[in-house]
């Protein structure tokens, strides 16, 4: 039996809870949040106890920490965790900024324990099919990416302030899947051009940030990616991407509520795509956080690396680098 120690008690660490509860041979003994009462509620729906940061990695009971907490903690978090000698989950992105996110990968390295960082994008089951086709060569060679990654809504302008801006945040992910998709075989980015705007909120703009973006990364074997970002479609939420390779082409859709097509003879339509992130991707988040523990149990590789967390990072910084000068970056 592992024993779990949970950071944050917030809409993500609710759903690890929620997960690593139904997982056998895990037992969730702490959860640590600054928010007093979400922490004692989270805690005594697992049966587990409230506990402090320091009492967490002072426990040497505890095997592994699961950091759901806000992303200005993390590197602060994975550094004591791998002081500590715990393996660690940890939600993206790594930190803020590269420098940071290299220095953590480091502590990890020194410690030698194992660190994998949430990409949950990753254990989509559509997305993930996708992958296996790609690597099986039923489109031969990869050579463009087409993402669409777009929420209903923004989140408050509060925590815009603190999320390090949308290249950070919420295109953090679309770095992940590029490199995911694209550089399988060793490639990587080698030129990257970014530009935003602020369209759907005037306060986001005031809070420093975008919220349309659309970015161009060339890998150094000349293929292409296209990633295009909003905070606003009215529709639902919109995650697809397509691969075009020398044989043919892979499409991923929407996940919708349900998949009837109702049709007369005014009009034709079906349900517009899920409405938020946490239906999307609810069967990702569970098998992400298996794949961890299982992973750990036999001493296994992990699809999500501390590395990987990195080399996201450096796009972010290099697209939030790009957007602000009007200039491309060259890697």
């Amino acid at each position: 039996m592992k024993k779990v120690a949970l950071f944050g008690a917030g809409r993500i660490g609710r759903i690890h809870a929620a997960n690593l509860a139904a997982m056998p041979g895990i037992s969730l003994v702490a959860v640590s949040d600054p928010v007093p009462a979400a922490c004692a509620d989270l805690a005594a729906l697992h049966g587990a106890r409230v506990d402090s940061v320091e009492g967490i990695f002072a426990d040497a009971s505890i095997d592994a920490v699961v950091i759901g907490s806000p992303t200005t903690t993390h590197s602060d978090l994975i550094t004591r965790a791998a002081q500590a000698g715990k393996h660690i989950f940890c939600e993206k992105p790594v930190d803020l900024s590269a420098q940071r996110a290299r220095a953590c990968a480091d502590a990890v390295a020194r410690a030698n324990v194992a660190c994998m960082i949430g990409f949950q994008r990753r254990f989509d089951p559509t997305f993930n099919e996708a992958k296996a086709r790609l690597e099986r060569g039923d489109i031969g060679n990869p050579e463009m990416l087409v993402i669409t990654s777009r929420d209903p809504g923004a989140p408050p302008v509060d925590y815009i302030r603190n999320s390090g801006g949308i290249f950070r945040d919420m295109l953090i992910h679309d770095f992940d899947v590029f490199r995911w998709i694209l550089c399988g075989d060793g490639d990587e980015a080698a030129w990257l051009s970014a530009s935003g705007s602020c369209l759907t909120d005037p306060a986001i703009g005031e809070a420093g940030d975008m919220d349309c973006t659309a970015v161009t990364i060339k890998t150094r074997k000349g293929r292409l990616c296209q990633i295009n970002t909003t905070r606003r479609a009215a529709y639902g939420y919109d995650q697809r991407f397509e691969v075009i390779g020398s044989l043919g082409m892979l499409q991923c859709g929407n996940h919708r509520p349900t998949e009837v097509t109702q049709a007369g003879a005014a009009n034709t339509h079906y349900d517009n795509p899920e409405a938020f992130f946490l239906q999307r991707y609810a069967n990702a988040y569970r098998l992400e956080i298996e794949h961890f523990f299982t992973q750990l149990q036999n001493g296994g590789s992990f699809k999500t690396t501390v590395e990987d967390g990195v080399r996201a990072q450096v796009l972010a910084d290099a697209a939030a680098e790009s957007a602000a000068s009007g200039k491309a970056v060259v890697f």
